[in-house]
């Protein structure tokens, strides 16, 4: 039987540590705002925010120090579940869905229920070998589009705020947090970027997109952070569904040209063999008459 208690790594769970709080400052926070008949949740979505740069270098610590364990895979579950799970569904509850009575609450329950599935699914897929692809949309990320949400009105009250189209914010709302449910217990595949290096050589262009990105940031920073999840958000789909199919015919032209490379090179040297044994079998007689003679 195991010694339950063995020591843990600090550093990794450190940073876990800090995702942790900083989501359950953010409910603090909220329950406090509505207690004061405030409705400005800026501050809330802001410490979510710093929630997930914890929670995303908690992991990229472990792996460079070669501190990973089953603990910190199974705390680092934990803390994520309340500061993506918890807390993103009391904030969008006490902004926006409780005045939706019963659809309302509804709906922040099966985001908090989806965020736990789609966590003890990846647990249990847990393998110590990096992925390149999650199945379903990673739960940080879907807390992430709902601080989108609130940052990109710079969390004014919900009665302020109005849409491009004729749709109430709060359907809006509710619509969206039903959508981050079900596409996190989808079994789409969303890219994972885990193994992404910034130290590694990329193509030029790379470069170009990134200045091009700062430069909306710089001009409409939440509205940039909102695009790009929303961009992360649809990638899965389109990839799995729109671009799956150009994707395989274009593997199975390269395939094909493999295949053709290797058969031309086989007919190549099937032409040539006849001469080569020959010229082998020259050799070894000449060797056999005079020993020392090098070819």
């Amino acid at each position: 039987m195991k010694d339950p208690q063995r020591p843990v790594y600090i550093l990794p769970n450190l940073f876990t540590s800090g995702s942790l709080f900083l989501g359950f400052y953010a409910m603090i926070h909220a329950i406090n705002i509505t207690l004061r008949g405030e409705q400005n949740y800026k501050a809330c979505a802001l410490a979510l925010i710093g929630a997930a740069m914890f929670d995303m270098m908690d992991g990229r610590v472990a792996r460079k120090t070669n501190t990973a364990s089953r603990f910190g895979v199974e705390y680092d579950s934990l803390s994520d579940l309340v500061s993506f799970g918890v807390a993103p569904a009391l904030i969008i509850y006490l902004w926006t869905l409780k005045e939706l009575g019963r659809i309302g609450w509804l709906g922040a329950f099966l985001y908090l229920a989806c965020g736990a599935l789609r966590l003890a699914r990846f647990n249990i897929q847990v393998t110590g070998v990096e992925k390149k692809f999650f199945q379903g949309l990673p739960i940080p990320m879907a807390a992430m589009m709902i601080c989108g949400a609130i940052l990109i009105w710079e969390g004014k009250p919900i009665e302020d705020i109005e849409l491009f189209f004729s749709l109430d914010v709060r359907f809006f709302l509710l619509i969206l947090t039903y959508l981050l449910a079900g596409m996190m217990v989808s079994t789409i595949p969303y890219r994972s970027f885990k193994t992404l290096s910034l130290t590694t050589s990329h193509p030029f262009y790379y470069l170009v997109l990134v200045v091009v990105g700062l430069m909306f940031f710089g001009i409409k920073p939440w509205w940039s952070l909102f695009s790009l999840g929303c961009v992360y958000l649809l990638s899965g789909p389109v990839e799995k569904y729109v671009l799956a199919a150009p994707v395989r015919v274009f593997q199975r032209v390269k395939r094909h040209r493999r295949v053709k490379k290797a058969l031309d090179r086989i007919d190549e040297l099937a032409s040539v063999t006849p001469k080569t044994i020959e010229d082998e079998n020259q050799v070894k007689q000449e060797r056999k008459v005079h020993p020392l003679k090098r070819s």
